[in-house]
């Protein structure tokens, strides 16, 4: 008889089925998917509906869940939290303990980092930069 491997995400549904993948050893939901691509590091987290592909990196501390999705050669790292129906897409990087989520896109080369927040259906694109304690919310567009 297998065991089949589990991990509490700490969202409030206790211990769910999930395995650690395969680049970088973090844990991922059997809910969620990660390509093979892809990094996940070991103290990362990938949980829900969530979906990382391309060669995106999600390192460090992060947590990717929700409908969310990471992509191209995006990457989410330190405390950072991408969920909902978030997008982080392109050479975006969000990091520290930056908050996407809602229907928010994040794409081209920006960055969101700091405590800053994007949410909503808000974008950021192009060379922005979003740090600090910033929020950019429903609708906006940078």
């Amino acid at each position: 008889m297998t065991t089949k491997e589990t991990f509490d995400f700490q969202d409030g549904n206790g211990p769910v089925p999930a395995h650690k993948h395969s680049n970088g050893g973090g844990w991922v939901a059997d809910t969620a998917t990660v390509a093979e691509t892809a990094y996940v590091g070991p103290d990362a987290w990938v949980s829900g509906n969530a979906l990382i592909y391309d060669r995106a990196r999600v390192s460090v501390c992060a947590k990717v869940y929700g409908n969310a999705r990471v992509y191209h050669d995006a990457r989410v790292y330190g405390d950072a939290r991408v969920y909902g129906d978030a997008r982080v897409y392109g050479n975006a990087l969000v990091s520290g303990g930056a908050l996407v989520y809602g229907n928010a896109e994040v794409f081209d080369r920006a960055l969101v980092s700091g405590r800053a927040s994007v949410y909503g259906n808000a974008e950021v694109f192009g060379e922005a930069w979003v740090s600090g304690r910033a929020r950019v919310e429903e609708g906006a567009v940078t």
